[in-house]
């Protein structure tokens, strides 16, 4: 087994930190949110760092946190929905751990982010009629970078197995 690393990538919504905890738990190894990690050593939230110091600065400290994880074998980490379309997240996620892609439909999204709008930085000053095509076109433009990971995999047909199938692979 190479890399035992797991980065978990998708569009906001689509149950990375959720699989990601069971996961961990699953498997008997740790689990990391990525942004969590970003929000304990900046000591803000998300939202306040774009807010503060805007996208550029928050993709730049993404990026540092992501390549913190270099040779953390035995690990399960969620990213954020942005992180492989960035600085060459997903190249270097690639080569350093398994990548796995959690594909939901534009319309499972918006129904799981709905009530999380005002935590969610890029979605927070949206009317509800504006939801679902900016999760339509944000999705599109991801697209290509989410479909760089070694494994994907449609949300409704995740279990609390999958992560073992996946290692057993290794």
């Amino acid at each position: 087994m190479q890399h035992n690393t797991v980065f978990l990538i998708g569009f906001m919504g689509s149950g990375k930190s959720y699989w990601g905890n069971i996961w961990s738990q699953q498997a008997g190894i740790p689990f990391y949110d990525l942004d969590t990690v970003i929000e304990t050593q900046q000591q803000k939230t998300i939202a306040q760092i774009f807010e503060e110091k805007g996208e550029a600065y928050f993709r730049k400290i993404e990026t540092s946190a992501l390549e913190n994880f270099t040779g953390n074998n035995h690990t399960i980490v969620a990213c954020g929905g942005g992180t492989p379309c960035f600085n060459n997240n997903m190249k270097w996620m690639n080569s350093n751990g398994i990548t796995i892609y959690l594909k939901a439909s534009p319309g499972e999204i918006m129904m799981r982010v709905k009530n999380e709008q005002a935590q969610r930085p890029l979605i927070k000053n949206l009317q509800w009629e504006e939801l679902l095509p900016f999760i339509e076109k944000k999705l599109e433009e991801r697209e290509p970078f989410y479909r760089q990971a070694k494994y994907i995999l449609p949300v409704s047909s995740l279990s609390q197995t999958t992560i073992n199938n996946i290692l057993a692979n290794q």
